[in-house]
């Protein structure tokens, strides 16, 4: 017969076990030369005097923090001018700062290098703190705009093969009266113009080399777009596009809506790359499955909205926007910051059916396949949200939500101002707040794509609003500051508002914080009061209770 299985690892395991290699790739060194014209070492330097920025912040991704120390030593000593000595000093006494001007000291250098969110945002939190005036940023970059610090933005010029670039797009189109679009990743941005040149001379005569530009809303997301598509989205169509550099999940499925192809040179495998044609990238795979996901939520009455950033401008009003959309859907949501996004932290929330990342462009489409339950981006809650009717796929793809915040503030100029529509149809209930008359819960319903029943729970019931005021998704107006009477029985609520939410948590956990289990009877004269009592304490092969020495 067979031995059981084994459901867990031995305690020796983790003794045994090789190191395992960390996720920054390799990195190969560099001369100091080239670290200066990689990282721009003179513009830098000449962007930090013109804008006379004391506290500099410096935010490195994980896999250029190898050079991070040598970029900071080069600024340093280009910032820091050594200063005469003067004549009453004694040999061996350290430098005192000399002031650059009138008043100022010498600029100081501060290395970020775990950022709080994506590596292609800026990090102006992490800035913050140490009361930096800019943040240079390196690397690869989202360019979503920011609100409280400047931003001077450093692509690297990695080395790119050129020729081999050149061969393979004149294998990839023979027609040399296409119009074709050629773009690449920030980083590679540099070499853009030059292979336009080239390939100008071979003989295309139809090619727009796009220019870096700091506006994700544009038809070609942070990219110029041809002179004939200004104002023409549509346009597009009739272009091809040729990208250097694998793009983003969400920057390919933007940019495979509006344009007629796409061929993509992958610069991570450069050395293998034989000089023939690229096939075309097709999206249809991923379009589906995206699809899919929000048509499976759409019956989900709670959901958790992530915020992912907290420096990318009007993030507040796409949350608030967010809430409003859920609420007046006849849901709840609850409103999460967690940092960085990773499995283990979302399924701690067993009771969020479904979230909503709230962050740039680029990092608000995450591949929910590691994940418990979906995870979708606001121009996919939009579709989830409308009724079967109503949500027509289109195969249009958006991920900023800028556009959305515009899109709707047009769609309102042109409508009128109904106050019906904005309140989510609930029956009335008495003035003195008696929770005895809310309707109960809506009887469930049969689902067709997963073949069960599904409940929908009673919503967060509030107070109601006056009449002829708008009214949004938490029940109160906007701007809303006057009291409301407190709903009679015992009760929990949350921001003045009876949560069955929170009361099933109330009631069914245990835990609920420190000295959550010390119960003091304050109509007792007894003295509850107790001396402190030392803990456990060591490290992890061997603790220690109190003041005992046996390690346990």
């Amino acid at each position: 017969m067979a031995d059981p299985a084994v459901l867990s690892t031995p305690a020796t395991h983790i003794l045994e076990q090789d190191m395992v290699s960390t996720a920054i790739p390799p990195h190969s060194p560099q001369s100091l030369e080239q670290i200066c014209i990689r990282y721009e070492i003179d513009r830098t330097v000449a962007e930090i005097k013109q804008g006379q920025w004391n506290r500099i912040a410096l935010q490195f991704p994980d896999s250029m923090l190898p050079d991070a120390p040598t970029v900071f030593e080069q600024l340093s000593q280009r910032l820091n001018q050594p200063s005469a000595k003067p004549s009453n000093a004694v040999h061996g006494d350290p430098p005192s700062p000399t002031p650059t001007t009138e008043g100022s000291y010498p600029p100081r250098l501060f290395i970020l290098a775990d950022t709080s969110y994506g590596a292609c945002c800026v990090d102006e939190i992490a800035a913050e703190h140490v009361n930096a005036d800019v943040v240079i940023h390196y690397g690869r970059a989202c360019l979503s705009p920011t609100v409280r610090l400047p931003v001077v933005h450093v692509f690297t010029k990695p080395a790119l093969a050129i020729d081999s670039v050149v061969k393979t797009f004149k294998s990839t189109y023979g027609d040399y009266n296409r119009a074709i679009i050629l773009m690449s990743d920030v980083t590679f941005a540099s070499h853009l113009n030059p292979i336009g040149t080239i390939l100008q001379a071979h003989g295309y005569s139809s090619i727009f080399v796009t220019d870096v530009i700091h506006n994700p809303t544009s038809p070609l997301p942070n990219r110029t777009v041809p002179r004939s598509v200004d104002g023409e989205p549509e346009k597009l169509q009739g272009w091809h596009l040729f990208h250097i550099s694998s793009p983003s999940d969400s920057l390919l499925l933007t940019l495979s809506s509006r344009v007629s192809s796409i061929h993509i040179y992958p610069t991570e495998t450069a050395d293998t790359v034989q000089d023939t044609a690229v096939p075309p990238t097709s999206v249809a795979v991923a379009l589906r499955r995206r699809y899919a996901l929000l048509t499976s939520v759409s019956r989900i009455p709670i959901f958790g909205i992530l915020i992912n950033t907290l420096s990318v401008k009007n993030y507040l009003d796409i949350v608030e926007d967010v809430r409003c959309s859920i609420g007046r859907a006849g849901k709840k949501s609850y409103t999460f910051v967690v940092g960085k996004i990773n499995a283990a932290k979302l399924a701690n929330f067993s009771e969020i059916g479904a979230w909503v990342v709230i962050g740039c462009w680029e990092s608000s489409l995450i591949d929910s396949t590691d994940f418990w339950k979906p995870v979708l981006t606001p121009f996919e809650l939009k579709l989830a949200l409308a009724s079967d009717e109503e949500r027509i796929w289109t195969g249009e793809w958006k991920t900023d939500f800028q556009s959305i915040l515009v899109k709707e503030a047009q769609e309102d100029a042109l409508t009128t101002p109904d106050v019906k529509n904005d309140v989510p149809e609930t029956d009335s209930r008495d003035q003195d707040g008696d929770l005895d008359s809310e309707p109960e819960s809506a009887p469930p319903e049969f689902d067709l794509r997963t073949g069960r029943y599904i409940s929908q729970s009673k919503p967060m019931q509030t107070q109601s609003g006056a009449k002829g005021s708008k009214i949004y998704g938490n029940g109160l107006e906007k701007g809303h500051t006057a009291l409301v009477r407190r709903a009679k029985g015992d009760i929990v609520t949350i921001g003045g508002q009876a949560s069955p939410g929170a009361e099933f948590l109330q009631a069914n956990r245990t835990w609920r914080g420190l000295g959550s289990d010390l119960e003091i009877d304050y109509d007792s004269s007894k003295d509850f009061a107790g001396a402190l009592e030392d803990g456990r304490s060591g490290v992890a092969r061997g603790y220690v209770n109190g003041q005992s020495t046996a390690r346990i």
